[in-house]
């Protein structure tokens, strides 16, 4: 249905990550898509997913899909959180109607493309590495590149807690990403949605020689061609203004409001508390 301008689909796209980091993709979604609607759910109140068994994981995203398709009738479900992706995305996709995305692929790719040395790094939560999901998809690519990995307990914690420029926050970094500096990286991705907010001390561990990639714009161009392709793109303008944005969370609402305003920026302002029957 490429080219088709009749075929709309007004709907919402559903997103969802542990807390805050799937922002950063929603930041990137609103900004190149303005007229979309958007349904964020931030499962604050069981956040982070990182150090949970993979297992758990996908029942917790399986649980959240469902309530975006059933309840909130999206069109398109983008998981916006690696650990997630890594643990549940076959299966979500095998399992729903609707367009399933992640948030690793469209990472990989731009990192491979972007390196000059053939040296990669990756870093995530311990739940991400240990899953294999980013070096299965280097692999994929058959790129010639030497991939090194680094998990990064604490860091997601620091951004949930709006400590990303500390000291602290430096000296864990420095200490996290000792490996990738060793092996002589030029190209950094960020294999979790909650590390673009930490891009500024990232950056100053591994020097300004370094490129770091998030995945999070990558994505968001990938939703739109997934939209063209199948004609589910909203009409612009449809309903007399931009896109609606709904925020949803199962922990603190006051906290979600504050800090992802923050995060994010004026369109997060209202946010729905949720809570698991």
């Amino acid at each position: 249905m490429t080219g088709n301008v009749a075929a709309v689909d007004d709907r919402a796209i559903g997103m969802f990550d542990s807390g805050f980091g799937g922002l950063t993709v929603a930041r990137a979604l609103i900004d190149l898509l303005p007229d979309e609607d958007l349904v964020y759910f931030g499962d604050t109140g069981r956040y982070p997913y990182g150090p949970r068994p993979l297992d758990e994981v996908r029942d917790f995203a399986s649980q959240i899909t469902r309530l975006l398709v059933d309840d909130h009738d999206v069109k398109m479900v983008v998981v916006a959180c690696n650990t997630a992706s890594a643990a549940a995305l076959d299966a979500l996709r095998f399992d729903t109607d609707v367009p399933v995305l992640g948030v690793i692929d469209p990472g990989v790719r731009a990192a491979v493309k972007a390196t000059t040395n053939g040296r990669v790094g990756v870093v995530g939560t311990v739940g991400t590495i240990a899953s294999g999901a980013y070096q299965r998809a280097v692999r994929a690519t058959r790129a010639p590149v030497v991939l090194t990995c680094a998990s990064c307990p604490g860091l997601v914690e620091l951004v949930e807690r709006g400590e990303t420029v500390t000291d602290g926050a430096y000296v864990l970094a420095e200490r996290l990403l000792a490996p990738l500096r060793t092996a002589a990286v030029d190209t950094l991705l960020l294999g979790c949605t909650h590390y673009p907010f930490l891009a500024r001390t990232i950056g100053e561990v591994m020097g300004r020689d370094v490129l770091l990639v998030s995945s999070a714009e990558e994505t968001a161009f990938e939703i739109r061609a997934i939209l063209d392709d199948t004609g589910l793109g909203r009409r612009s303008g449809a309903g007399g203004s931009k896109g609606r944005h709904h925020f949803v969370s199962t922990g603190d609402v006051g906290w979600f409001r504050e800090l992802g305003a923050r995060l994010l920026g004026p369109e997060l302002d209202e946010v729905e508390a949720w809570v698991w029957p």
